[in-house]
This record gives structure tokens, sequence and C-alpha cells, in this order.
């Protein structure tokens, strides 16, 4: 076989040195190739294994960065819940404050008139000082302007001095003379020119100044609109608040509005929706009538009325029946049903006793005391009559009266127990009973 080596190829190897095979079997000579495959793919997964590995990196990364978003979810979750409970208190606050709105709206406006004010004034140093830069701006000009001018008089007071002094021999010291007024003049005009450029300087100065205030009186003024802003809005609340109230307080035409509310005056002495309906306090403490839709009445009628309440009225109870409240009048139903007044059982009950000391008179120790006694009272002794014997200790009752005041005395019987030693027992009765 005489084909040539190839690395990674089994049957392709030779066995042909000079084709470069090493040995002149074809499958030794193979295992070159089987190695250097077994080289490449070890390589090969050494990369994956090092690209694994950098993955494995990155997702633990990610995972740890999950995490940490997971906290801070959790953290803004618990923050929301906070800033949640800030906002209703806030609310409840907001809710209890209204009648502080009216105050803040007072104090808001003034602050805005007192920003106001400060604006105005800003506006006016900013003016001032702007009109301050411009005239220090035309000195500086004039004061430049002097300045070239003294400076073009010295140089013809130089010339001049120097054509008088060819011209002229004698005139040398007037020459002299020009030339010291021409230095003079020189220094004045450098004077000048220092002065224009400080007065140059001041000027820019001002302007800065100007601008500063031009700016701070902005703010002011944008301060001002919004305070002036918010003071308009509290005061716009405090008015619905305040027409609010008022409702609250004095409105007899209906409910509130937005609510399903009555006023205060309303309930207390009536207005639509209330009276003959649900009855406002005047109502049901004096009205004569029904009160309420449903025809309960008021206090005064269930205390004093005389037929307007079916079931009688306090008074009727107390006194009798009827309009005229009289004893003798069932305050409800009639014959056997008529019920009556404490007033009319009230008299029954005195009646009652009157009969019964006609019945019973009392403690004495013989009968001919006891007549004496009921006779004197303007009474008369009957059959039937009782009183008490303290020397016989037992009731004894009139069997026989009398027949009449002063007459002998009348038959008295004493009341005695019955003996019932002698009867039969219980049981002895019952026996007998049944076998009887």
């Amino acid at each position: 076989m005489t084909t040539p080596a190839r690395p990674g190829s089994f049957t392709g190897a030779t066995d042909n040195a000079a084709s470069g095979g090493l040995f002149t079997d074809t499958l030794i000579d193979g295992i070159p190739d089987i190695i250097g495959a077994d080289v490449a793919a070890a390589e090969t997964a050494a990369a994956a294994a090092k690209i694994s590995e950098t993955n494995a990196a990155t997702s633990a990364g990610t995972a740890a960065s999950a995490v940490s978003t997971t906290g801070t979810n959790a953290t803004n979750a618990a923050n929301s819940a906070t800033a949640a409970a800030g906002s209703a208190t806030a609310a409840a606050n907001s809710a209890s404050g209204v009648g502080s709105d009216a105050t803040a709206a007072a104090n808001s406006a003034a602050a805005a008139a007192t920003s106001a004010t400060n604006a105005s004034n800003s506006q006016s140093a900013a003016a001032a000082s702007q009109t301050s830069a411009a005239t220090s701006a035309t000195s500086a000009t004039g004061q430049a302007n002097n300045a070239v001018t003294s400076a073009s008089a010295a140089a013809n007071s130089a010339t001049a001095a120097a054509s008088s002094a060819s011209g002229i021999t004698g005139s040398v010291t007037a020459a002299a003379a020009s030339a010291a007024a021409a230095l003079v003049s020189q220094n004045a005009a450098a004077s000048s020119a220092t002065s224009a450029t400080a007065s140059k300087n001041t000027a820019t100065t001002q302007a800065g100044n100007s601008a500063t205030s031009a700016t701070a009186s902005a703010g002011s003024a944008t301060t001002a609109t919004t305070q002036a802003s918010n003071a308009s809005g509290s005061a716009t609340t405090a008015a619905t608040q305040a027409t609010k109230a008022q409702d609250y307080a004095t409105k007899v035409n209906g409910v509130v509005p937005s609510t399903s509310d009555f006023s205060a005056k309303a309930q207390a002495v009536g207005g639509t929706g209330v009276t003959g309906a649900t009855g406002a306090a005047s109502e049901w403490a004096i009205k004569a009538t029904a009160v309420d839709s449903s025809g309960e009445n008021s206090a005064k009628s269930y205390a004093i009325s005389g037929t307007a309440i079916s079931a009688g009225s306090s008074k009727q109870w107390s006194l009798g029946g009827g309009n005229s409240f009289a004893l003798a009048t069932p305050v409800t139903g009639s014959g056997g049903s008529a019920e009556y007044s404490a007033r009319y059982w009230a008299d029954q009950a005195a009646s009652s006793v009157a009969n019964f000391d006609e019945k019973y008179y009392g403690n004495y120790a013989s009968d001919a005391l006891a007549e004496n006694a009921h006779e004197a009272a303007g009474k008369t002794v009957t059959v039937g009559d009782l009183y008490y014997n303290t020397t016989v200790s037992a009731v004894k009752y009139c069997s026989v009266a009398p027949s009449g005041t002063g007459a002998p005395v009348g038959t008295w019987i004493a009341i005695a127990a019955t003996d019932t030693s002698a009867f039969s027992t219980k049981g002895f009765a019952t026996a007998m009973a049944i076998a009887l």
C-alpha cells in the first residue's frame, strides 16, 4: 500500500517509509493517526468544558443578581406598604383638616401678597441697577472720549512747540512751557483712561448685579404666582366646605347636596323630606297628630291627649278615659273588656276598704263593746259582721243582729277551727273510696 500518510485517518495510513510510513503494517502505521485524533477530541472537550465553566459562573452571577433583585423587590414592597399606610394617614388627616383649610388659605393669601410685594421691590431694584449700569457706562464712555481729546491736545501742543523751537529761537521758554503743559495733559489723559477702565469695570459689575436682581425678581414672581394659585385653591376648598357646613346647619328644602343627610335645623324643626316622613325633633315632642308615615304620635300626645291615642295616653291611664278624663269612663274597650285608669281602681280599692270596715270592727273585749263602737260610728250591725274578741282570742261573727241601736246585744258566735284528729287519714280514706 503506497498511499500518502494523512493525520487523523486510520484507514488512509501508509506502510511505505518513503511516503511517511513508520512501519510496514498498515494497522500499526495508523496508530499515530488515532492518537492525534484523540488528542484533538480531548482539546475540543477541554475547550467545551471551559465554556461550560464560564457559563456556570455567569449563571451563578445571574442567580445571585436575581436573589439580590428579589430582596430589593421585597424591600420595595415593604416600602410601598409603609407608603400606603402613610397615604391612608395623610388621607385621614386631610379629611379631618377641612377646618384648617380656611386658615391655611388666609395664610397663603397673606404670603402671596408679601411675595408679590417682594417681587415688585426686586423688580424696582433691578430697574435701578440697570439705570446705574447705563449711567456708569455713559460716564466711562465720556471719560474715554476726554482721554482721547487730551491726548490729541498733547500731540498738537508738542508739534507746536517743535515748530516754535525751530522757527523762533526766542521762544525756547514758551516751548518748554508748552512741553510741560503737554506732559501734564498726557498724564491727565492716562489718568482719565484709568478712570474710564475703572468705570467700565464698575458698569460691568453693576450689569451683573442687575442680571442677578432680575433673576431673583423673576424667581420671586414665580413663587408669588405659585403661592397665589395655592391660596386660590385653598380658598375654593374652604368656600366649598363652608357652603357644606352651612347646608348641614340650616338647609330645610331637602337633603344636603351629594349626601342622603338632612340638616340639623330640618331634624330639629322640620323640612322637606323630614316633616310627615321621619319627623323632626319638635314634632316628636309636641305635635298633636301623627308624626311620621307609620302613624306614630308625639311624646306630648302619649302624655296628655284624650282620644287621639287609641291605646290611651298617660293622663288617661292616670285619671280616666275620654277627652274629659272621667273616672268612670274606660280608657280602652267597653263592657266586660273595658280597661280603667289607675284613679278608677284606687277609688275601687278605697271602696273595698270602706266596705271591709263595715264588716270587720277590729279588736274588742266583748260583743257589747264591739256593737257599741260600730253603732257610735254611725254604722249598723248586720248579720255576717266580724270582730276579734280579745277575751276568748277568737274571731266572732254576728249570726243574729240586734233589733236596733241600743237594743239588746245580738248573737255572736266564735269561729273555731274544726278538730280533724278523729277524721280518717288520707290513706285510709283513699282505700275506703277504692273499696267502695
